[in-house]
């Protein structure tokens, strides 16, 4: 016995990364238990196809190098289970001393480093030779 096919699209399920919302300032007995369930979102599967784990950063406060290690023993750890994190609403300042240490994260919103920003298009000056 075989069934129909249906018309129109297939349907397809949107996986939803997870969420782990990063509570104030983090002390360091705290970090290990946030690694751990980071890895426990990853093992489960729940972070789709990506294996991304969203970190609402937002109620972090004051960015310091606490806050910086944190965020880079969780990347540790994610990219040791297979996945990475993606900040969500981190502060600017947050973002400056994340650079100004060497540590790169994607963060939500934005285009990743080697995209190019949506309707950005490089000027030609007329007789410039085709590349």
């Amino acid at each position: 016995m075989s069934s129909a096919r249906r018309a129109g699209l297939p349907c397809v399920d949107a996986v939803t990364p997870p969420v782990l919302v990063l509570p104030g300032p983090v002390r360091r007995g705290e970090v290990a238990g946030l690694c751990a369930r980071v890895r426990a979102l990853l093992a489960d599967g729940a972070g789709g196809a990506d294996r991304v784990v969203v970190c609402e950063a937002g109620g972090l406060g004051p960015p310091g190098l606490g806050t910086i290690e944190l965020l880079a023993r969780l990347q540790l750890t994610a990219r040791r289970a297979g996945g990475r994190i993606r900040l969500r609403d981190p502060d600017p300042a947050l973002l400056a001393l994340l650079d100004l240490v060497g540590l790169s994260f994607q963060v939500e919103g934005q285009p990743e480093q080697r995209e190019p920003a949506l309707g950005v298009e490089e000027a030609v000056q007329p007789g410039d030779p085709a590349r």
